[in-house]
């Protein structure tokens, strides 16, 4: 049996790294629980992966629900010069049904995991080895940490009640209810 180790980073805090081992036949809805919890997000916002192309083009996308179209999608082509390509209709697959095995085809495979799409975060991955395991060995893991989320990224921002502008208009009298609709039931 053969496990992959890949390499997470976070572009936006310099020197982020993880070093994460999972199972070949093992499926993405499991490599995405332990990119969470070894990331140090909450795992309750909606999350993706992308498989790329060396050059980072989004190819097939791989979410926890299926959001696919019935629809027959091609494999999109890019042409060599056009670096801002963006792609809208990716061929879609549902995370634990897909195994890691049948979307990993380049010995350096890039991913994109794409977290949280209110408040995006987006973790590029990148395939290092290709290893046999020894059957005592537990997986999936966390082989290496470098680097912490700051805790107002790991957690949706939450409001500060002072900062809302809840002042009402004020020259309004009570009981003025002219204007107002009301709906029967």
């Amino acid at each position: 049996m053969y496990y992959y180790k890949f390499r997470v980073y976070y572009d936006e805090i310099e020197d982020f790294v993880r070093d994460v081992e999972i199972l070949a036949n093992d499926n993405f809805e499991s490599f995405h629980k332990l990119l969470y919890e070894c990331i140090g997000l909450k795992g309750n916002e909606f999350a993706a992966f992308s498989i790329c192309d060396p050059k980072w083009n989004k190819q097939k996308e791989i979410t926890l629900m299926d959001t696919a179209d019935d629809e027959l999608i091609e494999e999109p082509e890019y042409e060599d010069e056009d670096q801002y390509t963006t792609k809208t209709h990716l061929p879609k697959f549902v995370m634990a049904e897909a195994v890691l095995k049948d979307f990993i085809s380049d010995p350096h495979q890039h991913i994109m995991y794409e977290y949280d799409f209110m408040n995006p975060k987006v973790f590029y991955i990148e395939l290092q080895k290709v290893l046999k395991t020894d059957s005592a060995e537990d997986f999936p893991r966390c082989t290496y940490k470098m680097m912490e989320l700051p805790a107002q990224v790991t957690a949706a921002p939450i409001p500060d009640p002072d900062d809302l502008d809840l002042d009402f208009d004020d020259d309004e009298e009570e009981g003025d209810d002219e204007g107002d609709e009301t709906c029967a039931d």
